[in-house]
């Protein structure tokens, strides 16, 4: 693997720029998913990571792989290990992007790094995403994405110990992820990764106990708490970091507390047995 993590070093600077433009009907179709009204007014800012409903992937269908992504190599490295999931996620909002505008995206590879799991060999690929509205030289938003890849999943594998949220929730929505709900938002985003709505796959392919719940969906989730609860709230910057799957099997909760100053706002999912799932902060102007 140290051989191979040199070869996958080569793709550290590699660039993408993918042009869109941000048209309402997406907006109106995730608001109706997450059951908000459907609507979206001509220069409406979007919401805080609803920019994923754009810059879609284009893949022909000859070249997807098994577990319903593109095949590996292209943009991202080849990493052979047959596990792949968004770790974490960190953004900084500068100016809104809003309904209507024409955006570019130029997408660099930041990093691959090679780490020692508890299962297994990892991968970590951070890829820097900045978004660019109207021919601006200056980006609206900037994202760092982190990719982990791992193993095939094995027979007595040791999970990482769960953890307890360290807060009580101040606001809390209950969330079930039956699989309408995650077929329209992988719809939505069109992501074909059989791990969100393929059950015969990700049960007897990958070894999960059931669906997964996307991470982008829990993270929009949280922020959609945090705009429920406070809908004028100017987001200036949000990082989220996943520490456990989450199954389509139970209803999860999706949590937030302020901070006393009120300049952040702590937010955290739960399973339904109470374990963090992912957690995150919200930063406010």
């Amino acid at each position: 693997m140290a051989a191979d993590e040199q070869v996958w070093r080569e793709w550290v600077g590699r660039t993408e720029t993918v042009r869109d433009a941000i048209h309402p009907t997406p907006v109106m179709q995730l608001n109706a998913t997450l059951d908000r009204e459907p609507a979206a007014e001509p220069g409406a800012p979007l919401p805080p990571l609803w920019h994923w409903l754009y810059f879609l992937p284009r893949h022909r269908q000859s070249e997807i792989g098994e577990d319903g992504h593109a095949k590996r190599g292209g943009f991202l490295p080849p990493v052979p290990l047959p596990r792949r999931m968004w770790a974490a996620g960190r953004f900084q909002f500068h100016s809104p992007i809003r309904i209507g505008d024409a955006v570019e995206r130029r997408s660099t590879i930041e990093d691959v790094t090679q780490k020692a799991g508890r299962t297994g060999p990892l991968v970590f690929v951070t890829v820097r995403h900045e978004v660019f509205c109207n021919g601006s030289a200056a980006p609206a938003l900037t994202e760092h994405h982190d990719i982990v890849y791992r193993e095939a999943r094995k027979p007595g594998d040791v999970e990482p110990p769960p953890q307890k949220p360290q807060d009580s929730p101040a606001w809390r929505r209950e969330i079930v992820p039956d699989d309408v709900l995650l077929f329209r938002y992988s719809a939505l985003t069109f992501n074909g990764h059989r791990i969100h709505y393929d059950r015969r796959y990700v049960t007897e392919v990958e070894g999960y106990p059931g669906l997964i719940v996307h991470g982008p969906l829990i993270a929009t989730l949280l922020m959609d708490l945090l705009r429920r609860e406070q809908p004028d709230a100017d987001v200036a910057s949000f990082r989220f970091r996943a520490t456990r799957p989450t199954f389509d099997l139970h209803p999860f909760h999706v949590n937030a507390r302020p901070s006393e100053d009120g300049r952040s706002v702590r937010l955290w999912a739960q399973d339904h047995e109470g374990w963090l799932t992912m957690a995150a902060t919200a930063t406010l102007r």
